[in-house]
């Protein structure tokens, strides 16, 4: 009897303890729970140890994290009649956990064939090569349309992503091809503007270098030019500087031989002389052509004295012969000798005054030339030239009785 009730009693127990731990429920922090009593909804629990009444009151855990549908891959056909095989993902976060359990029944298979669905509709309103280079649109245009449908069903869709996109192999190898024809076409392009390139480099180099050459050939020039100016005004220069020197020098000796000449006093015979010297060194000479002096009248009237200085001799030499030989001839000689030697002494007075004045004024000619070279020089360089010197004075006049007559009577 004891050992039965022991038995009842502990089997009580283990019920009890069953029972109590059937009515303790732990809601993750992932998730929420859905407490239903007697089949009907009650409310929607947290996170937590929750307490129920077993076989009265039940939870339905839902998973709150974000969660990926793969959707399987399908034909569909492009608005130019290709047909490719596309396959996408799609991810999905709850956000109401009481409209997930009541407002349908699988979600994963209802969000799956939705999502295919939708697909063929997007991607069938697109020609291939937009298919393929349009993957955002399509993701956008997808995520969109089951954003919409799935809201109802307390899920957010977050995104979605198409995985591959894939043309028939026919296809495929005509874009490889034309892949292949435009990689060439851009390679040849390339070329073409590296070629371009490279002539417009060259031309310009080349254009760089006979601009250089230009401005290098024109500084040349300018600097040849100048150097040349330099070199002709220092030439100039010297020559100026030679020149002036040699005129100082010719005055010099023009002014040496003007105070020569008056201070010598030269005599008309010595002036004759000498013209008659230059006369002769003149004709001595090797040229053509024979230069007689622009004063002819006081070289004649020189000669003439001398000619008639000779001929004073010659006639003072036969006088004293005939004196020798046949006596003085009476009176009436002697007096015609006598007024033939005066009348011969007043023309050798005269000629001699002639003679004074053509020499002076062949000197008054010389100092005028020399005080028209100072004057030249003085012009080209007034600081270089000094003044001239006064001009001589002139030779004293002749007496009326002339040099006394070397003829004896």
């Amino acid at each position: 009897m004891d050992a039965a009730l022991i038995v009842v009693l502990a089997i009580l127990a283990v019920l009890l303890f069953i029972y109590v731990v059937a009515g303790v429920r732990i809601v993750r922090p992932f998730q929420r729970g859905v407490k239903e009593m007697l089949g009907r909804y009650q409310e929607t629990v947290d996170p937590g140890l929750r307490l129920i009444i077993p076989f009265v009151q039940t939870i339905r855990l839902v998973d709150m994290r974000e969660q990926v549908v793969d959707v399987p891959p399908q034909e569909v056909i492009t608005s130019d009649n290709v047909v490719v095989s596309v396959d996408a993902v799609v991810y999905y976060e709850p956000t109401d956990p009481q409209r997930l359990v009541y407002n349908v029944a699988n979600f994963l298979l209802a969000v799956t064939k939705l999502a295919q669905t939708n697909l063929r509709n997007v991607v069938g309103d697109m020609q291939l090569d937009e298919a393929l280079t349009s993957r955002e649109k399509i993701n956008v245009g997808l995520r969109e349309i089951l954003d919409d449908a799935t809201d109802k069903w307390g899920v957010r869709v977050v995104r979605v992503e198409i995985q591959r996109i894939d043309p028939p192999p026919d296809v495929m190898a005509s874009m490889h091809e034309q892949m292949k024809a435009e990689r060439t076409r851009r390679a040849v392009v390339t070329e073409a503007l590296g070629r371009r390139e490279a002539a417009i480099t060259n031309a310009e180099g080349e254009k760089q270098a006979a601009v250089l050459r230009a401005e290098g050939g024109k500084q040349q020039q300018v600097l040849s030019a100048q150097g040349e100016a330099d070199a002709t005004r220092l030439r100039a220069e010297a020559e100026k500087f030679r020149q002036l020197t040699v005129a100082d020098g010719e005055a010099e000796a023009i002014r040496a031989v003007y105070g020569a000449i008056h201070e010598g006093e030269p005599s008309p015979d010595l002036i004759a002389i000498k013209y008659l010297e230059t006369l002769g060194r003149m004709a001595n000479g090797k040229a053509t052509k024979l230069f007689i002096p622009a004063d002819m009248s006081g070289m004649l009237g020189s000669v003439g004295a001398v000619a008639e200085l000779f001929q004073d001799r010659d006639d003072g030499a036969d006088g004293a012969a005939g004196g020798q030989g046949g006596g003085d001839g009476g009176d009436a000689a002697r007096a015609e000798r006598a007024e033939r030697a005066a009348r011969r002494a007043v023309g050798q007075a005269e000629r001699r005054a002639e003679q004074r004045a053509s020499v002076a004024d062949s000197i008054e000619a010389i100092g005028a030339s020399a005080d028209a070279a100072v004057a030249a020089v003085a012009a080209a360089s007034p600081a270089a030239v000094a003044p001239p010197p006064p001009p001589a004075p002139p030779l004293p006049p002749l007496e009326p009785g002339g040099p006394p007559d070397r003829t004896e009577v």
